[in-house]
């Protein structure tokens, strides 16, 4: 079947057109603390499906102060993905300005980075943000933000492809390799089905709105994670539904963890706590931090 979303044909039962359906491993909706809803931590289920290692999802409303205040990062890359408002960033790679709904933040901490963003305008915004866990040569490396337009991010059929490849398309985001992150809108009734690539055995998907008959019973809000293997994931959409996906090679090394990094070995996340120990005294100096 084409990967590209279609509508279900009346004539063809779904259980006839889905042979082996993707087995899941839990659902959960998470915890709340405040206007965010966290997914995954690296010490629970970043655990299962890591590289990635950390998602939040939320409805945060306009405000003039920081959504999480200047905080430091390291070995690590985030991704947040505004589903609707707007969102102001700023970081110390140098860059500012603002993520307008359906455009990207991507963040490569790497070797250590200081970054900081607040909802502007004057709808709530919408978001999911991502942590991905970085490999050994890019964990201490230098830093990289890439600040995605809405019209910049490419789509394919009800896929709009976040990182990684999908169908012959590329996210103009430069990811580590083996990683797959997609966002896809479905109607009612539509069906779509998603192939990982070789070795991509780790994958999950996330609501943001509607539910499914496939897998049977999900609602917005849900976290669901698969079993670890190469089959493909059938959905069927029961009203109109958004959702993230993420698939991935498995990140075979340790998650090695500090207060906002995590690292492969504890010579790795010493390097980085160095390194953001460092631009926090040069922020300190004019008057950015206490």
């Amino acid at each position: 079947m084409n990967a590209v979303a279609s509508l279900l044909s009346p004539s063809v039962p779904t259980a006839e057109r889905v042979t082996t359906p993707r087995k899941i491993r839990t659902v959960t909706t998470g915890y709340h603390h405040g206007p965010i809803t966290r997914l995954v931590s690296p010490s629970d289920l970043g655990q299962w499906i890591k590289p990635f290692v950390f998602l939040d999802a939320g409805v945060v409303p306009p405000s003039s102060q920081p959504l999480f205040g200047i905080h430091p990062q390291s070995g690590i890359a985030t991704l947040t993905v505004v589903l609707e408002g707007q969102l102001a960033y700023e970081d110390t790679t140098g860059k500012q300005g603002e993520v307008l709904a359906g455009g990207l933040e991507w963040m490569k901490a790497a070797g250590g980075v200081w970054h900081d963003g607040y909802v502007t305008g004057h709808t709530p915004m919408k978001l999911f943000q991502l942590w991905v866990a970085l490999p050994p040569e890019l964990e201490n490396g230098n830093p990289e933000s890439q600040y995605i337009a809405p019209e910049d991010v490419p789509s394919v059929g009800p896929v709009r492809v976040l990182l990684g490849h999908y169908q012959g398309t590329s996210s103009p985001i430069r990811s580590p390799a083996g990683i797959t992150y997609l966002h896809v809108r479905l109607k009612a009734g539509e069906h779509w089905r998603f192939q990982p690539k070789p070795n991509e055995t780790v994958a999950w998907m996330a609501l943001h709105q509607g539910t499914s008959t496939m897998p049977e019973g999900l609602n917005a809000g849900d976290l669901v994670i698969f079993e670890e293997d190469e089959h493909a994931i059938d959905i069927v959409a029961h009203d109109d539904m958004s959702f993230v996906l993420g698939a991935a090679v498995k990140h075979p090394y340790p998650l090695v963890m500090g207060k906002y990094s995590v690292h492969t070995n504890a010579r790795a996340l010493a390097q980085g706590e160095a390194q953001i120990a460092s631009i926090g005294r040069q922020l300190r100096a004019v008057g950015r931090l206490k």
